[in-house]
């Protein structure tokens, strides 16, 4: 049994996948950068800043003397649009392509360097004319669409903050998100398309303001995406397509100090008011662009990059609109859903623009495992050298499939761990550095200082879980939570004294490598053990029958809490003839080998599907409502509200442990 102190570590690895020698050989990444980041850690951060253009360099690298409230190369002054656009078009690229656009009803756009700054400048200078000034938030709700990115580089040229707000939210959501913030302006579109029709954005957009809910809004700037008749008042709409006919096209970007604020992004907790992350300017992008090029092996000439994320969330920002741009990438954006037409939607994508680097969610990845590789099979990938993961833990099974039928055997995959607060990536392998391992983040990457933490605050060693922690400040953190620093000291300070605390469980394997294992909310004590719901997922995922899996802990008389699972099956086996309690009893049966008799799910429900937001994060709280047999609680978040009533009426029927 565990002592109380730690996640116990039941599951192991022990494949291993090293890096080519010519992949080594070519990579950007190399071997000596963690000893060089270890030898003198400030050093290297304004080593890395200065790959950037300061319009006034920087003297002092971190002030930390307000801790936890951090200031980073403070003294220096850029402008974070200059640095994506303009001195890139001043280098001589301006004819190389920023942006291939692909929209869902299969329209294309092609934007390069020079055409995205040129389109930038005239929407800075929009702003300007509608009354924005530094400083001034801005709400952005839209498509993933050009226009998006445009104006996160125009807010962002101006030294004003924006606050993107994901098109899947509510009005609800959305005004409460731009009373937060008071916004002064909100850039929408009439709407998007999403799974082969159009989706109206604009009418959530007049909710929002109904009533004089949101006072701080003086303009609407909308964009014509879908054509779609929408409610107009003559006193705030406009249209961007109008209003960019009118204004000049030579904006000059002026510099900011350092800790300028860039953006608010609200994390959207299960209860209490969303929480407003702040992030700045010079550290954020200096780790954004320096991870984008690390991690991803971003060889900027000859790569074309897709990370699948929409910019309604931290990723989008972070390796979309910043980090991709700061280092001069090509990328790929995709308006649509991966299963639009068909399944192959993706992959036509990757095969038409010569993917070579494709950064996305494990999700995504077990919905294609689901369907099956005869899927994927027919597209030429063969362009594809580096894949990514982001959301969550990546269970190895997804990981190897990924690999294998993605990655044709031979791309290296880059497991990261991070979060909308840390602002950028903080664990993941190198590629070309590191011996991957299927499901392991790894670890920290050369700069970044995370730990294993028990309860008392000490560090765990090998083959030991805990309390992943980040034990020194690192440039892209969050600044704050928006008007509220003490919840900020609050909810990421109080756990462990001058220690960030991340809310993630983790654990080291023998040999030292981070695996994650979710939130720690989502820990379960069976019988005095501490059980991650994430290890159980990965070996349910592991049997040939499981496409998707979902674990919660239900309260249980005997053991406090017990397993339950819910599963998918693999369309493969779905299409047979299964008897649901012989499947349960097999998959127990398989959880009890791959990890112990105390991981043995109580319960296996059998689902078609799994409750789902937009961005393919799983509700584990209506699961548990099931599971506990309580009436389900909000489902308005989901991409699907009907799948809890289908998982509900599964209730009486899931065969449950002898």
């Amino acid at each position: 049994m565990s002592n109380d102190h730690e996640i116990e570590n039941l599951s192991t690895e022990t494949r291993h996948f090293p890096p080519s020698a010519e992949f080594a050989a070519n990579a950007i990444a190399k071997p000596d950068l963690y000893e060089k980041a270890k030898s003198d850690r400030l050093a290297f951060w304004a080593e890395q800043a200065n790959k950037l253009h300061w319009h006034k360099p920087f003297t002092e690298t971190l002030d930390w003397s307000n801790a936890p409230f951090a200031r980073w190369f403070h003294d220096g002054e850029l402008n974070v649009s200059y640095n994506c656009l303009d001195r890139h078009v001043e280098n001589d690229l301006g004819k190389r392509v920023a942006l291939f656009f692909e929209g869902e009803p299969g329209d294309t756009a092609v934007y390069t360097y020079q055409q995205l700054l040129e389109e930038v400048k005239k929407a800075a200078n929009v702003l300007i004319k509608l009354g924005v000034k530094p400083g001034d938030r801005v709400a952005i709700y839209m498509p993933m669409i050009p226009e998006a990115v445009i104006a996160m580089q125009a807010v962002a040229r101006i030294g004003a903050v924006h606050s993107v707000v994901f098109g899947g939210f509510s009005a609800d959501s959305l005004a409460q998100r731009i009373q937060d913030a008071e916004a002064k302006v909100i850039i929408t579109a009439d709407g998007g398309y999403r799974k082969g029709r159009a989706s109206a954005l604009k009418p959530n957009v007049d909710g929002a303001l109904a009533d004089g809910k949101c006072p701080s809004v003086s303009k609407v700037l909308v964009v014509e995406r879908t054509k779609q008749e929408v409610a107009w008042d003559d006193s705030i709409d406009v249209w961007w397509h109008e209003m960019m006919a009118t204004v000049d096209t030579e904006h000059v970007a002026e510099p900011f100090p350092a800790e300028q604020p860039l953006f608010i992004l609200y994390t959207s907790g299960t209860t209490g008011k969303p929480k407003g992350i702040l992030h700045t300017s010079g550290g954020y992008l200096t780790q954004a662009s320096y991870t984008h090029k690390n991690v991803f092996d971003l060889h900027d000439k000859t790569d074309v990059y897709w990370c699948t994320a929409d910019i309604g969330w931290i990723t989008g920002h972070s390796y979309v609109a910043y980090g991709p741009l700061a280092n001069a990438a090509t990328q790929v954006i995709y308006e649509g859903t991966p299963d639009t037409p068909d399944w192959g939607r993706w992959w036509d994508i990757a095969a038409k623009y010569n993917v070579t680097i494709l950064y996305t969610a494990p999700t995504a990845i077990r919905s294609f495992m689901k369907m099956g590789r005869e899927v994927v099979q027919h597209y030429d990938l063969s362009s594809i050298r580096v894949l990514g993961s982001v959301g969550e833990p990546i269970n190895p099974e997804a990981w190897v499939w990924y690999r294998e039928v993605i990655g044709g055997n031979k791309a290296p995959i880059v497991d990261t761990w991070w979060q909308t607060e840390t602002g950028a990536i903080m664990i993941s392998p190198l590629p070309g550095v590191t011996d991957a391992k299927p499901g392991s983040a790894q670890v920290p990457l050369p700069g970044i200082d995370a730990k294993v933490l028990d309860d008392e605050g000490k560090h765990v060693g090998p083959g030991h879980g805990g309390y992943l922690a980040v034990t020194e400040p690192w440039p892209s953190m969050l600044r704050g939570i928006w008007g509220d620093p003490e919840r900020f000291k609050e909810t990421y300070w109080s756990r462990f004294e001058g220690t960030y605390f991340a809310g993630d469980g983790a654990k080291y394997d023998d040999d030292g490598d981070i695996w994650l294992l979710g939130r720690v909310d989502d820990v379960m004590n069976v019988s005095g053990h501490r059980l991650s719901t994430t290890e159980i997922e990965s070996a349910l995922v592991a049997h040939p029958y499981v496409a998707e899996a979902a674990v919660v802990g239900a309260k249980d008389e005997t053991t406090g809490q017990a397993v339950v699972a819910f599963c998918i099956m693999k369309r493969s086996q779905a299409e047979k003839t299964m008897n649901e309690l012989d499947v349960s009893k097999e998959l127990r049966e398989h959880v009890a080998k791959e990890i112990g008799p105390i991981a043995k799910p109580r319960q296996i429900f059998v689902v078609n599907e799994l409750p789902k937001t937009r961005s393919g994060k799983i509700m584990r709280r209506l699961l548990r409502d099931v599971a506990e047999d309580r009436p389900v609680g909000d489902v308005t978040t989901l991409a699907d509200t009907s799948v809890m009533d289908s998982i509900s009426g599964k209730m009486s029927t899931a065969p449950s442990e002898d």
